[in-house]
């Protein structure tokens, strides 16, 4: 009994944290700030280990909430933007390709740890991903924060100085209804399914992947039309923040200076290759180098799609290329990240 109540107190801590960076307006809320309380509180010497199965739980929420953004008005609005979409595949492989190089050949990173620390966007997903493969979580996720950190501070300033804004639509999934009980089990327990399948391959984050892929599949051919209960997705993120913050525990001074050096240097490369690639999409597509450059930036999904809004360009346009961003990413880097760690 006792050792459950240690679980329930540690989640309801990381709970707090997460709803703290809510009020405050933090990006990425709920994960960030439930990974801080959970770490905080594991100094306290209190805390205890995860079990699996609740580790399992989180990644499969968090990858059936992923999914739902894959509907068929978002399927049809790739369609408009092919030449965009493909600079945006290109402009992601540019960026982690340069940050991982620099990460490495420069500052001497592991080529795994490297790669997770570039990857633009997709930050719930890296961090899992870097949870689960045993990396170096605390400089990923130093590396990673910082730059949407800068990103957030610095961009609105140089939109509007570049006289960016425009006409808004309406947010990709904005009105979609709650998923029914129904089309949540077929998700959460076709993810299970393929989840189970992909650890026997020992592909990188398999019940997240797993949970994903079945979501997005789901929707995007309307078998499931709804989303995540929101209560639901946001356990999921403040669990994978405290499956997170274990490893953050003994993180040392050395680590965090050499973390923040690396952080602004693959911010100020990546955001240079970001520069050249969205000004080309700019031109392909006819839209504004503002639109452009807001969707083609090293961010999150939800900041930029949100950000976009706010400065009054076209949220459809941005959160449709960082919707691509972000699955393909997810898609992909689990079996990238598999790959590199054999090899090594």
């Amino acid at each position: 009994m006792p050792h459950i109540l240690a679980h329930i107190a540690q989640i309801l801590i990381a709970g707090c944290g997460g709803l703290l960076f809510y009020w405050l307006g933090v990006p990425a809320a709920w994960l960030s700030g439930a990974a801080i309380a959970a770490t905080l509180w594991g100094l306290s010497g209190y805390s205890v280990p995860m079990p699996r199965a609740l580790v399992d739980a989180a990644m499969l929420i968090s990858g059936a909430a992923m999914g739902a953004g894959v509907t068929p008005a978002a399927i049809d609005a790739m369609g408009r933007y092919p030449g965009s979409l493909v600079l945006l595949v290109a402009g992601v492989a540019a960026i982690s390709l340069t940050s991982t190089l620099w990460l490495t050949r420069v500052l001497g990173w592991r080529p795994a740890d490297a790669l997770l620390a570039s990857v633009p966007g997709a930050l719930s997903t890296v961090l899992a991903v870097a949870a689960n493969r045993k990396a170096d979580v605390p400089s990923v996720a130093i590396v990673q924060n910082v730059r949407l950190f800068v990103l957030i501070a610095l961009l609105p300033s140089v939109i509007v100085a570049i006289g960016g804004g425009g006409q808004t639509n309406a947010l990709i999934g904005q009105g979609m209804p709650i998923e029914s009980p129904g089309g949540l089990a077929i998700i959460l327990f076709g993810g299970l399914a393929l989840g189970f399948l992909l650890r026997r391959l020992k592909v990188a984050a398999p019940i997240l992947l797993g949970a994903m892929i079945v979501s997005s599949v789901s929707h995007g051919t309307e078998i499931v039309t709804g989303v995540i209960p929101p209560v639901i997705a946001t356990g999921g993120l403040v669990l994978i923040g405290l499956f997170i913050a274990e490893r953050f525990r003994n993180i040392r001074r050395s680590t965090l200076k050499r973390a923040i050096v690396a952080a602004l240097g693959s911010f100020s490369v990546g955001m240079a290759i970001a520069v050249i690639f969205s000004a080309l999409a700019a031109w392909v597509a006819g839209v504004s180098f503002a639109n452009s450059l807001v969707a083609f930036a090293p961010g999150g999904l939800e900041a930029m799609t949100v950000l976009a809004l706010v400065l009054g360009l076209d949220p459809l346009y941005v959160g449709i290329h960082h919707l691509v961003r972000f699955l393909g990413i997810g898609l992909v880097l689990p079996f990238l990240i598999g790959w590199l760690q054999r090899r090594a």
